[in-house]
């Protein structure tokens, strides 16, 4: 059995310290929520849609508090996106922490891995790795604890869910347009993750050179293939 998971952030087990995150880039100024579309999916009173940046979501019930309340909005990456939406970090008007942040630390969220510069990055998943380690909400549920690379039982239950994966990196080799990181021996059987050699540039500037893994205890993120 090959397994394959598309990777877009490789973070190493190390601690982060711990502060807020420095998300988000132009001014979109405030918008009101009007519903709740989907895990991570609001509608706007002005009729447009918002995307919220970072995040993955099991379910949207912790978003319909968000309903009727003004949003201040920053930009994250190209924003609206092809589907129109708006894709921002979103803040309520009397301060404190992030929507993002606030899901992340109750446990109501996973951070995505298309997250944005590395700052932010660094301090979206601190506070996620505080909120697994107190078991708060969704960590709760064993379903949601890292996989190991080696548990390809749990693999066939989780295709095509976005997941997170630890082991030891045992290869690193390039083919072609990609690079793959081998967590074990076998390479058409064992777990691996796939990197675009074209992305190479963002790892680089993230401080992640892809060669370097190798022999390294890491963690991935993304949505598991076959």
């Amino acid at each position: 059995m090959a397994a394959r998971a598309c990777l877009v952030i490789v973070i190493l087990l190390s601690p982060f310290a711990a502060a807020a995150a420095p998300c988000g880039g132009a001014d979109l100024g405030t918008v009101t929520i009007k519903a709740v579309k989907d895990a991570r999916t609001l509608l706007l009173t002005d009729g447009r849609t918002l995307r919220l940046a970072a995040l993955e979501v099991p379910a949207g019930e912790a978003l319909k508090s968000l309903e009727g309340r003004p949003l201040a909005l920053k930009a994250a990456g190209e924003t609206p996106d092809r589907y129109g939406r708006l894709v921002a970090f979103a803040a309520q008007t009397d301060g404190g922490q992030s929507v993002q942040e606030s899901l992340i630390s109750e446990g109501a969220a996973r951070v995505s891995a298309r997250i944005g510069p590395k700052p932010c990055a660094e301090a979206l998943l601190t506070i996620e790795r505080q909120a697994r380690a107190a078991h708060k909400g969704l960590w709760a549920d064993p379903t949601f604890a890292p996989l190991a690379a080696e548990d390809y039982r749990r693999f066939r239950v989780e295709k095509g869910r976005f997941v997170l994966v630890e082991g030891k990196v045992q290869s690193v080799r390039e083919s072609g347009a990609t690079i793959y990181v081998n967590f074990g021996r076998h390479f058409t059987r064992d777990f691996s993750v796939t990197i675009l050699r074209r992305l190479r540039g963002a790892f680089t500037a993230a401080g992640v050179e892809p060669a370097a893994l190798q022999g390294h205890h890491i963690r991935v993120r993304g949505y598991l293939e076959f």
